[in-house]
């Protein structure tokens, strides 16, 4: 399995031992590292769950084709989807994994009970001008009029703010929170509750009262970056043929000591390097590499944690989700025409701004899959699922990027290193696929870098042959 023949560090006519890393969660963030650090590192992956990829989840299900025969098959029920301008990372990494991706789709949908005529539901989705208007009625609404005036004002106001760039000094509009910003532009309530809301709580899987706090930097940014606030011009969108596992298996294949069901209880540091501390053993190794949530990393130092440490990793909060894999069709829209990729829902009764977020993904449209029955993974599913129809139930922590967050990410650099201890996860951008590939590019050059583990000879061999974000 490790056979690069350049993997020895500078200065060395023989390779000497190479350091021992243990790499801390399997998401995006650990099989980046260990896939970089591959033939560089002895390296021991360590994942307490029982399967490898993290939000990376591909389950199987079995349900008829077009033909009436059963058939088995891969759905994604975390990560779904990338696109070409905003991931290059991850396709960069796909190219060289040789993993195939197909086009898929972004359209949104939104259900506000008792907001429609007569009391009823109100639906709608921007597929299409046919499923803008899927609710015929809504020709006749003056607030839906309003609702789409708006977002054409927004989206032309949110660009402008994406373009100030990183400025985030005292004072800055970017650092204004969300709903101070609304009320500010009078944008109306049909636009944050029946458009802007459900949108960013579908984005970030988060209750739509914490997003009125969030800074309107965390929003125009990423939504400015991926197209999201564009008329035009929007970038397709993909997902990987027969599921997001197809990378994971890829490259855990290629690492000689990977653990499933191994949780690690404890890293502990001295001057010699680090402790790994996991049932029934207590190992020693060069380096750790934490790839997983911050408030993990923090407690898995312990009392260990400095000061600095625990003021960065401490301030990110996460807000857990619950994902049902599901064939019951009765939670999406009623109108058919309105029926999206991503079909946000509030419950009954519910204000928009105090909801949790419910979000429908219909997996049919989002990856090809061979079966007409409809594939459904709800996101905290605010009505009843039919459980004769439930395939699966799984939970997933998103994290919070509030203003404390935002600031806590500048310092995460300042950590790198320290008693032997790096740190990826995609707290550390924008809480998505390239954000958590792109810290652990960074954690494995910080580490290549601390121990010289780029070869002397055919170093720029080495480089070529290294994903681009690794040495961009």
């Amino acid at each position: 399995m490790d056979s690069d023949p350049i993997a020895y560090p500078i200065g060395g006519a023989q390779a000497p031992r190479r350091p021992r890393v243990a790499i801390v969660g399997s998401g995006i963030s650990g099989l980046a590292a260990a896939h970089t650090l591959t033939g560089l590192a002895d390296l021991t992956l360590f994942e307490a769950g029982d399967y490898f990829g993290g939000h990376t989840h591909t389950v199987d299900v079995t349900l008829p084709d077009a033909s009436g025969r059963p058939t088995t098959f891969g759905v994604d029920t975390g990560f779904l989807v990338l696109n070409q301008r905003t991931y290059p990372n991850l396709q960069a990494l796909f190219r060289q994994l040789d993993v195939a991706i197909v086009p898929s789709d972004m359209s949104f949908s939104v259900q506000a009970p008792g907001a429609g005529r007569h009391g009823g539901p109100l639906e709608w989705s921007g597929s299409d001008l046919s499923s803008v208007f899927a609710q015929r009625a809504n020709l006749g609404n003056p607030r839906f009029w309003r609702m789409l005036a708006d977002i054409v004002r927004f989206n032309h106001l949110a660009t402008r703010l994406a373009k100030r760039g990183d400025d985030l000094g005292d004072g800055s509009p970017l650092l204004q929170p969300l709903g101070e910003f609304l009320a500010q532009h009078r944008f109306s309530d049909a636009f944050r509750d029946w458009y802007l809301l459900p949108m960013l709580g579908c984005i970030w899987s988060c209750p739509t009262d914490q997003m009125l706090r969030f800074p309107v930097a965390t929003l125009v940014r990423f939504c400015h970056n991926h197209g999201l606030i564009q008329v035009t011009n929007r970038p397709q969108w993909y997902t990987v043929a027969g599921g997001a596992r197809q990378y994971v298996q890829k490259i855990v294949a290629r690492i000689p000591d990977a653990r499933l069901n191994r949780p690690v209880r404890q890293v502990l540091r001295d001057g010699a390097g680090v402790r790994i501390v996991s049932d029934g053993a207590v190992e020693r190794f060069d380096a750790v590499v934490l790839a997983c949530h911050s408030d993990q990393a923090l407690a898995l130092l312990g009392e260990g944690a400095r000061a600095d440490e625990r003021a960065v990793l401490g301030a990110i909060r996460y807000q857990p989700n619950r994902a049902v894999l599901h064939t019951d069709a009765s939670v999406m829209p009623t109108e058919r025409k309105a029926w999206a990729a991503w079909n946000y829902a509030r419950g009954v009764g519910a204000h928009a701004a105090a909801a949790q977020v419910c979000l429908h993904y219909w997996i049919n449209r989002l990856q090809p899959l061979p079966t007409p029955q409809p594939v459904i993974v709800s996101l905290n599913p605010s009505t009843g699922i039919d459980p004769a129809q439930v395939i699966g139930d799984y939970g997933y922590d998103h994290p919070v990027f509030d203003l404390a967050a935002i600031r806590a990410q500048a310092q995460v650099p300042a950590l790198q290193g320290q008693q032997q201890t790096f740190f990826a996860g995609a707290w550390m951008g924008y809480g998505f696929h390239e954000d958590g590939l792109k810290a652990g590019l960074q954690a494995a050059r910080a580490l290549i870098d601390a121990h010289g583990l780029l070869p002397q000879a055919g170093e720029a061999a080495a480089r070529r042959a290294a994903l681009p974000g690794v040495f961009a």
